[in-house]
């Protein structure tokens, strides 16, 4: 069946298709929700909100735009939200003060890639976490579409739809994350 044949269906109550939609993105949208917030528990709350939602909702859902789009435009919202609450309740950073010195919890979790070229390893962690602290920087706005264009791969035109906003606005949004990156990131390159 195709995505318009799965969401007609689930429309109709078809928990099937509706399982199938959930499969056919899932992934996506747990990676999107890690992507955004930097903790597994919290995307994995947005994730099942989100599929709640769109649960719940998917009746509302004309094809105006495309399930993708508005499926990311939940999820882009949802975690906006929780962005917001972490501001306003003041959440613990990831990094600890420990007695050996400063640790990233983040960076402490098992990583599941075979080691490398122990330099290289050094490298790459010293650039993830600059990116980390860069991203950490911007705005909720600006993360979100740099997260969306550079790790989700998407389309200036489809992060616009998904914001609410347009393309161009996107694309300026877009070139203020990047211009901080590569300030950040300069030494690097």
């Amino acid at each position: 069946m195709d995505e318009t044949a799965l969401i007609k269906a689930a429309q109709a109550g078809d928990q099937d298709a509706f399982g199938q939609l959930v499969c056919a993105y899932d992934q996506s949208v747990l990676r999107l929700a890690m992507n955004l917030l930097r903790s597994p528990e919290d995307a994995q709350d947005i994730y099942q909100e989100a599929f709640l939602r769109v649960y719940k909702n998917l009746n509302n859902f004309r094809f105006d735009c495309s399930f993708h789009t508005w499926l990311y435009r939940i999820v882009t919202n949802l975690c906006l939200d929780q962005m917001r609450r972490r501001k306003v309740r003041k959440e613990e950073p990831t990094v600890i003060a420990t007695a050996d010195g400063s640790v990233d919890r983040v960076d402490s979790m098992a990583d599941q890639r075979a080691d490398g070229d122990p330099q290289r390893k050094m490298f790459s962690g010293q650039i993830r976490r600059r990116v980390k602290e860069v991203l950490s920087g911007l705005t909720a706005r600006e993360r979100m579409v740099f997260e969306m264009r550079h790790y989700q791969g998407l389309r200036l035109r489809n992060i616009g739809e998904i914001l609410g906003t347009t393309e161009e606005a996107a694309k300026n949004c877009l070139f203020r994350g990047n211009q901080k990156m590569r300030a950040a990131l300069g030494e690097f390159v």
